[in-house]
């Protein structure tokens, strides 16, 4: 595979570039070979790559690890599915963050859970930890790596962060997003990566997670349910196939992933947490209330629902209460719902025999 070029290419390579480029509506194009699959869903084809997700913890690894057994085994993993053609039956994982200790234990667990002997190296599945090199020697590691193994299907990169100086620099994000297209297409392979979530919300880490979202066949989340922290919850949150039924693992005695059979999805919004609507009547003790309106009405009743507003922002901003326009209007609502105000014509009056 011819490495990639920085030089400015001439006039004449420019020329057998667009002639390469160009598409017509007369040729025949074969679709991508499809080699991953959740249950009937769609995750890789070859000349594409996926992604996985997901907050520290989240098991990701353990994630990955199925997916490299169901292609090692070329069968079914967890809910994943695996076909490649006999010609690209060779994996290539790549670790950038464990030492050899820890990358030999998952090597094992590949192993084991795609049935065979974890004491015997498989020509099929090569391991490479990369933690102790630059970024850039990491990545032109696995560029000659890609290019030289034979029979290559699948890659996974276990973490793509480490091929960067900086998570959030453009240029390097679209660099390395310019490669894996291009390792993708010029070896029919498929990658497989993974990244950290952002600590606030779902959205992949930096611009490289930008990167990903926009081009990545398949994303998935790996998520520890809120309900048991044993379990760990795998969704499609970007999938050009259809979505496939979110499903579950935990980590056995033997610290294989399995599936938890009786899991059930639950509906979630994805990005940054919602908050929960403003509620005066939760988030505002009666107390309060009515040492507002004390102060709200001290000079007697309000004339005008403008004024009547600003007159409640004041009086609840005495009590450390800060409301802004829209909460005003729901103060205000709420206060004319429970007759602790009257309004009267155009008057505003407390009612301080209210029922709470």
């Amino acid at each position: 595979m011819e490495k990639t070029n920085n030089n400015i290419p001439t006039a004449e390579e420019l020329a057998i570039y667009i002639k390469e480029a160009t598409v017509s509506v007369t040729n025949t194009y074969e679709q991508s070979p499809v080699v991953l699959m959740v249950d009937d869903s769609i995750i890789g084809t070859l000349g594409n790559f996926s992604a996985s997700i997901g907050k520290a913890k989240s098991k990701k690894t353990f994630n990955v690890s199925a997916i490299a057994a169901s292609a090692l085994a070329n069968g079914t993993v967890l809910h994943y599915r695996s076909s490649f053609p006999e010609n690209k039956r060779t994996i290539l994982y790549i670790d950038t963050e464990q030492g050899e200790p820890h990358c030999q234990k998952v090597l094992q667990r590949i192993l084991c859970l795609a049935g065979l002997p974890k004491d015997a190296d498989s020509d099929n599945l090569i391991m490479l930890g990369l933690r102790k090199y630059s970024p850039e020697m990491r990545l032109a590691i696995v560029e000659q790596a890609i290019g030289t193994i034979p029979n290559l299907g699948l890659v996974i990169i276990d973490g793509i962060r480490d091929f960067m100086y900086d998570i959030n620099s453009p240029n390097e994000a679209t660099n390395i997003i310019s490669k894996f297209m291009q390792w993708t297409d010029d070896r029919q392979i498929h990658i497989h990566t993974v990244l950290h979530q952002n600590k606030n919300d779902e959205h992949a880490r930096g611009h490289i997670g930008t990167e990903l979202n926009n081009k990545a066949e398949t994303i998935m989340q790996i998520e520890v349910d809120k309900e048991d922290k044993t379990v760990s919850v795998v969704e499609a949150v970007h999938i050009r196939d259809r979505e496939f039924e979110p499903f579950a693992f935990r980590i056995n005695e033997c610290a294989l992933p399995e599936l938890v059979e009786s899991y059930i999805s639950k509906e979630k919004k994805l990005g940054r947490p919602t908050k929960e609507p403003f509620e005066p009547y939760k988030e505002i003790p009666e107390s309060v209330h009515r040492a507002a309106l004390d102060a709200i009405f001290a000079d007697g009743n309000i004339t005008g629902y403008d004024n009547y507003l600003e007159r409640l922002k004041n009086g609840y901003g005495l009590q450390g209460i800060k409301l802004g326009h829209n909460k005003a209007v729901k103060v205000a609502t709420f206060l004319g719902n429970k007759r602790m105000v009257i309004k009267e014509g155009k008057e505003y009056q407390f009612n301080p025999d209210y029922h709470y």
